[in-house]
């Protein structure tokens, strides 16, 4: 009797390890056909709860009236928009002040970043000293270089002034002015993110093969024609990203221009909202007019407006690069 438990014991865990291979087998499928999803969803998760939920709220507020001073809600479909098309100038004031710093802050930065870049590629003494250096900006307050400029931009006692008086120049009110507010701004933004874009540039220039440049120094091409050659080109993708970065910084520039106004003026932006940005302009209707409805159509045509500069830069990045 024993001997025949014995003789059935293999038996049957033979059965049952062949049970068990199909298990196993349909698992693994399993595994690898929905892991995939488990691994991404964490992600949509995320931007479902903090970047698809608010667009949607905000596109919901805008049709409306909505404000903490009225008890009720009522849609007004799109009459916040045609408002603010048609009947408040004090927008479009915020546009072009923002368009203006945007364009005086994204230009220099990213060409001063290319020749930057260009320039700590090359074989340098102390190189890791200045490649430390150009990132000391990135990790300084923005409160304390907005603070440092104020005074460097200051009427009576600023550095700027001082030297313009120097060289026999009228002192400038830089923040009554509306382009020298412009001007100021620009250079807080430029001074504080050059050296971040150099870094990116960089690392990219450091992925391209020095054989294309053995080449081209033995067909005779110089410095200058090599970068614009083989660089640039090869820069494409990385351009075509600080672009876009700097084209949504800019157009959502808030912080700089705010802390320029050293307490005075707050939101408004100067005396005559000489440097008012949208964002600006967007929290004094929410916040000083308590017009949540308004300030979400203000929100959305933000929106669209970073959306097509983004694309109109991506398409102007590839055709300038693709011209070289």
């Amino acid at each position: 009797m024993s001997l025949d438990l014995h003789r059935a014991a293999p038996s049957d865990r033979n059965r049952a390890a062949r049970h068990a291979q199909p298990r196993r087998a349909s698992f693994n499928r399993l595994d690898l056909k929905f892991s995939p999803y488990l691994y991404v969803l964490p992600f949509f998760v995320i931007f479902a709860v903090f970047s698809a939920y608010p667009i949607a709220y905000t596109v919901w507020i805008a049709l409306t009236d909505r404000s903490p001073l009225n008890s009720t809600i009522s849609f007004v479909g799109l009459d916040n928009f045609v408002e603010l098309f048609t009947n408040d100038p004090q927008f479009w004031n915020a546009v072009v002040n923002t368009f203006g710093m945007f364009v005086l802050s994204t230009v220099p930065q990213l060409m001063l970043a290319l020749l930057l870049a260009n320039a700590l590629n090359r074989r340098l003494r102390a190189q890791t000293f200045f490649r430390m250096a150009i990132a000391m900006p990135i990790i300084t307050s923005t409160a304390v270089v907005a603070l440092i400029f104020s005074m460097i931009y200051a009427k009576d006692f600023g550095l700027v002034n001082w030297l313009l008086d120097g060289i026999g120049l009228d002192p400038i009110d830089w923040r009554a002015n509306r382009y020298a507010s412009w001007f100021a701004i620009s250079t807080m933004v430029d001074w504080r993110w050059v050296g971040y874009n150099a870094l990116i540039y960089l690392a990219a220039m450091q992925s391209i093969s020095k054989d294309m440049y053995e080449a081209a120094a033995l067909d005779g091409a110089t410095r200058r024609r090599q970068f614009w050659s083989i660089t640039i080109p090869q820069l494409r993708p990385t351009i075509i990203f600080t672009l876009i970065i700097s084209t949504i910084g800019g157009l959502q520039l808030f912080t700089e221009p705010l802390l320029f106004t050293s307490g005075a003026g707050g939101l408004s932006g100067g005396s005559e909202g000489q440097f008012q940005t949208i964002t600006m302009y967007l929290l004094d209707v929410m916040n000083q007019r308590f017009r949540w409805g308004y300030a979400g159509a203000v929100a959305l045509v933000l929106f669209v407006l970073i959306a097509l500069m983004s694309l109109v830069n991506y398409l102007l990045a590839r055709r300038i690069s693709s011209d070289k």
